[in-house]
């Protein structure tokens, strides 16, 4: 009689090679998300573009070269991710479906749903633009009711890019280079966008000394410092998307400057012969380091009121970082050494006449109260950069 030998029972190795396989795919970069990182740059690169052709030549037509880098990163963004959702849909697999986001019966990551919803804002944004320059004429604000729906459709790209990084970051079983440049790279954007959203109160250096300029930055950049800098798996996240912003804005301010341009709208207040592009950036790498040394420092098991005070720190200190280099940089770029093609300082849009107020401070002076109330305003910001941060860590979907 024949026995039947036992069967070997399997290896450890055996038994994880699924789940190590299924963890080392999430290292994996789809092309989505390339697809997205390349739409947030064509959205920013044309909003730069835009907004020096409004100074330059002013809206001749709605059909710019800028224009249509702006509605391409859209179109490219929400039709990638338009592909990912059907695919994950109807063709993922249970894994992939089981970390989606379920939506009208659809499912895909969360980070794909951001996209969509602002690549529909920014559709939805562009009629309305047109119909606004035609029955008002060139805008005399950035803020106006259609740009800041096209505002929020290109905030959402950027936080969709980032958001499938992140999905795919926090679920890898060691950090990828790849998807933390990836993270920090979109995150740079979103600093970004808001330093352009923002530019009428802190992007021109004659604002540079005034509490409007203060409070407007102790608002938007320790939330975006702080949260960055938790949400990146590396030391130095902060650091390396301020180095986004500013390397992003300064190829801009050069590039720009080389292509020669003329009014075409009046009133014509001053001549123009290049592209007139937007201010220096901020020097924001240096509250960006002072940012990450200091949220790096809370402890893995830290207490909430520990993690309160530091992250309230990271913001008050980044802002002191900011003032100890920007208040005498702003002053350098009121004077004429930095009026060349390397600063492009003093360099007004055609609709502003030429006069002494190019060269001095703009609006009420810096008090110790301002002061106060900026230091206050950073810690809340931080706070709620902690609290992103926090639950960027824990994104998974």
């Amino acid at each position: 009689m024949s026995t039947l030998a036992p069967a070997a029972p399997a290896s450890t190795a055996d038994v994880a090679m699924p789940a190590a396989s299924s963890r080392a795919s999430a290292s994996v970069v789809p092309w989505p998300l390339w697809a997205v990182a390349f739409a947030s740059t064509s959205v920013i690169v044309g909003v730069l573009w835009d907004i020096s052709w409004h100074r330059s030549i002013g809206r001749d037509s709605f059909w710019t070269p800028a224009h249509l880098a702006i509605y391409l990163g859209g179109v490219v963004a929400g039709l990638s991710c338009g592909w990912l959702v059907l695919h994950t849909t109807f063709a993922g697999s249970a894994r992939e479906r089981a970390a989606g986001v379920s939506f009208w019966g659809f499912r895909g990551p969360l980070g794909a749903w951001v996209c969509i919803w602002g690549a529909l804002a920014m559709i939805v944004s562009a009629p309305f633009d047109d119909w606004w320059h035609n029955a008002y004429g060139l805008d005399v604000e950035i803020l106006s009711p259609p740009h800041v729906v096209l505002a929020f459709g290109i905030n959402a790209i950027a936080v969709g890019a980032m958001l499938m990084a992140l999905a795919r970051q926090n679920a890898a079983p060691v950090p990828s280079r790849v998807l933390q440049a990836l993270f920090v790279y979109t995150g740079g954007f979103l600093i970004l966008q808001a330093a352009t959203l923002f530019m009428e109160y802190i992007g021109i250096p004659n604002l540079q000394h005034g509490p409007r300029y203060f409070y407007t930055s102790a608002a938007i950049f320790p939330v975006l410092l702080v949260g960055i800098a938790l949400g990146a798996a590396s030391r130095w996240g902060a650091t390396a998307a301020a180095g986004v912003y500013m390397g992003v804005t300064l190829l801009m301010i050069w590039i720009l400057q080389l292509f020669p341009a003329q009014p075409m709208l009046a009133p014509i207040m001053r001549q123009i012969d290049h592209m007139v592009p937007q201010s220096f950036p901020l020097l924001l790498v240096v509250p960006a380091v002072a940012v990450d040394l200091i949220v790096n420092r809370i402890p893995a098991g830290a207490g909430r009121l520990r993690r309160v005070a530091v992250g309230a720190g990271a913001g008050v200190a980044g802002m002191l970082a900011l003032t100890a280099v920007q208040w005498p940089f702003a002053e350098f770029l009121l004077t004429e050494p930095a009026r060349n093609f390397f600063f492009a300082a003093d360099q007004f849009g055609y609709t502003r006449a030429p006069g002494a107020y190019q060269y001095v401070f703009w609006g009420r002076p810096m008090t110790a109260a301002a002061a106060g109330w900026t230091g206050l305003i950073a810690a809340a910001s931080a706070l709620c950069g902690l609290w992103l941060g926090n639950w960027m860590t824990r994104v998974r979907r």
